[in-house]
Formats: structure tokens, sequence, C-alpha cells
């Protein structure tokens, strides 16, 4: 598993690519300690990319969850993007699409960040 961060726009957008499985462990800490490192740097606009990502558990979905609760509280947002259709039936069945903003690509992602 890998976590690839990268910035857009100056800054304002971070960016977390996530490949592999997400089931607790080592890779769900990179995910959680890039989550940290983009608020520590003031971020308020944060992508996730989820299209890389094979399979996720209760853990992954509890690092989400808490970035989303973080960058919330801190007047920010969180955006997830290219989601598979098994992941998408997870977020359906646990009624994540009413907190996560998901978008079908980065690129929509970005683009609803535009408005913002």
């Amino acid at each position: 598993m890998a976590v690839k961060t990268s910035t857009l726009q100056s800054g304002q957008i971070g960016i977390i690519e996530v490949k592999g499985s997400l089931v607790g462990g080592e890779e769900t800490d990179e995910l959680r300690a890039a989550v940290a490192d983009f608020m520590e740097q003031g971020a308020k606009k944060l992508i996730i990319d989820l299209g890389k990502v094979t399979y996720l558990n209760s853990t992954a979905i509890g690092v989400l969850v808490s970035a989303h609760t973080t960058f919330s509280k801190n007047k920010g947002h969180v955006k997830l993007c290219n989601i598979n259709k098994s992941i998408n039936n997870i977020f359906v069945i646990t009624k994540l699409t009413l907190v996560f903003d998901v978008a079908d690509t980065r690129e929509d992602a970005v683009n609803a960040f535009g408005g913002e």
C-alpha cells in the first residue's frame, strides 16, 4: 500500500492518492498521517482519491470519517473521488454518501472546490 500526496492551486487543495487495501495497520496509519500533515499546513480543502483502492474495512472508514470531522471542525472540506463500485456500495449501505461529498473524478472534485 502506498499513500501519495500532492497539492494544487498554490497549495490550497491537498490531494491524497491511496493504493491497495485499506484494512488497518501501516496503510491506515499512512493515510491518517497524510491527513494530519495537510491539517498542520493549514489546508482547508482535501481530496482523497480512492481510485486505486481495492478494498477497505471499518478501520479505513473510521480514518475517512475522522478526516472529515477534523476538517469540518476547522471550516475545511473533504471530498472523495474515483470510488469503485464495490467501495461505493459500502458507502451507500452505511449511508456515508450522506456524509461525504463524492466526485466521479479527481478533476470533478477540484472543479467542485472552485466555487467554494
